[in-house]
């Protein structure tokens, strides 16, 4: 299925087109981000297909994306830079805050720009080809993608400034050790991860996952009384729907499969 940019691509999976494969195609780039990539980025999850019910996100080639494209960064006044900024802000919300739960399948470079599009999503994959770096540091800029908020939430402040002080890189097994990614799989397949994973997010109950991708974070950042009150809601809310009720029935019916040891 193709999207008006070529360095974009959607499909779907799944016997109900259910999980959407958005892929990064700028090999020739590492499938570095410009402009015209984070905005097709965000037109895809504006307009996903109503069938659509979780995302993977994943980079054509041998990396997942190496970050923004230098050779298209132009020269900016300060407010030219905030709106620049906000723009992308603007489009990886609509990954993070969108309809439907999204998997990264990362390997090779998840560099600057890419690792700021990963963590803009709510699973992440790894393969043991995978490294991790925020170079902006050591190249006389900021990050403007987001990262300054998700990184650390991910792997703490420190952490994210030691990779823009010193300009370290860490390696898949480290890079889920300490929290950027939560499955370290073999070289080559996190993309088959990614989608397994994704088809089975779709198949839970859909007010369960809105619950996920978009009270949970807030709740996190609440205040605990107002946290337990937000959850109140949200869970009086999502029991409340037909499917839920079902679901449970089906459960205290043993027709639904219990919890075992993975």
């Amino acid at each position: 299925m193709t999207t008006t940019n070529p360095d974009l691509s959607l499909s779907l999976r799944g016997e109900q087109s259910d999980v959407a494969v958005i892929t990064l195609n700028r090999v020739t780039k590492r499938n570095a981000l410009n402009d015209g990539l984070i905005l097709a980025i965000r037109d895809v999850f504006q307009n996903l297909p109503k069938s659509v019910r979780a995302a993977v996100i994943d980079g054509n080639g041998e990396h997942f994306c190496a970050g923004l494209d230098l050779s298209e960064l132009s020269e900016r006044d300060a407010g030219e830079g905030v709106l620049h900024s906000r723009m992308w802000h603007a489009a990886l919300d609509c990954v993070e805050k969108g309809p439907v739960p999204v998997v990264a399948a990362l390997h090779g470079a998840v560099v600057g720009g890419g690792l700021e599009l990963a963590s803009a999503c709510h699973i992440r994959v790894a393969d043991e080809s995978t490294f991790y770096a925020l170079p902006e540091g050591t190249r006389g800029i900021f990050v403007g993608g987001g990262g300054s908020v998700r990184v650390p939430k991910l792997i703490g402040a420190a952490r994210m400034a030691d990779m823009m002080f010193t300009g370290r890189v860490y390696n898949a097994v480290d890079g889920e050790r300490i929290g950027l990614a939560q499955y370290l799989v073999p070289t080559g397949t996190a993309l088959d991860k990614a989608i397994e994973l994704a088809t089975r997010i779709a198949t839970n109950a859909p007010l369960t996952n809105y619950a996920l991708v978009h009270a949970l974070p807030r709740i996190a950042e609440q205040p605990s009384d107002h946290g337990l009150f937000t959850e109140a809601l949200m869970a009086s809310i999502a029991q409340s729907a037909p499917e839920a009720k079902a679901r449970v029935r089906a459960f205290l019916e043993g027709k639904a499969a219990k919890v075992s040891k993975g």
